[in-house]
């Protein structure tokens, strides 16, 4: 699927692509997410746009769930807060709240912490958009159907064109991300392959 992307304005969101999150080993791993985000070649596809979206002069922009340690100030309303909390998961300065191998921020790329899945919310990332003129972002990461999905629709209400990537996010199985990509965010985002983000910058 051919899409236009003008790099000036756009910028490409890596979410939540961290150990705890994705990789063996880490706290959420029996969950069946590093399988998925394997089958998905979710870091691969990841580094492949940022790699194309440097060159291109695009914004890479790293959205990474951080916590202190014990969690304070983390509300506890719904089952995915409590979930972090009671794994001890995302820890400032632990392997588990690092980048997975592949994904780490390079120079030049932003990072924005976050609490909640919305990469939007409580977080500077719409003031960083705004500053850099952004009106299109292009999402990437995990969960599919929770972090990824909040950041679309918060994107998509507050006036950005949101373009999430089928093969460049992923959750715990294929179920989960089908119903991320093709129920929830039907008429919310566009939803395209890695390879045509690449070629949408030149690659």
């Amino acid at each position: 699927m051919a899409i236009e992307l003008n790099a000036s304005t756009s910028a490409l969101i890596i979410q939540d692509l961290q150990n705890d999150v994705i990789i063996e080993g880490g706290a959420f791993a029996d969950s069946g997410a590093p399988a998925h985000a394997t089958s998905q070649n979710v870091v691969a596809n990841a580094a492949a746009m940022a790699t194309a979206a440097r060159a291109a002069g695009m914004a890479v922009i790293h959205v990474h769930y951080i916590v202190e340690p014990g969690a304070p100030g983390l509300k506890l309303n719904a089952p995915l807060f409590q979930g972090v909390k009671e794994a001890n998961a995302l820890v400032r300065g632990t392997w588990g709240a690092a980048a997975a191998d592949g994904v780490a921020p390079q120079e030049g790329d932003l990072v924005v912490e976050k609490m909640r899945m919305n990469g939007f919310h409580g977080t500077n990332l719409e003031t960083i958009l705004k500053g850099l003129g952004v009106d299109t972002i292009v999402i990437s990461g995990a969960w599919t159907n929770f972090s990824v999905e909040h950041t679309a629709r918060h994107g998509a209400d507050a006036g950005y064109r949101a373009i999430v990537v089928t093969d460049g996010t992923s959750t715990i199985n294929d179920e989960w991300h089908n119903a991320g990509l093709n129920y929830a965010l039907e008429n919310i985002a566009e939803r395209v392959s890695t390879a045509d983000i690449v070629a949408a910058l030149g690659g």
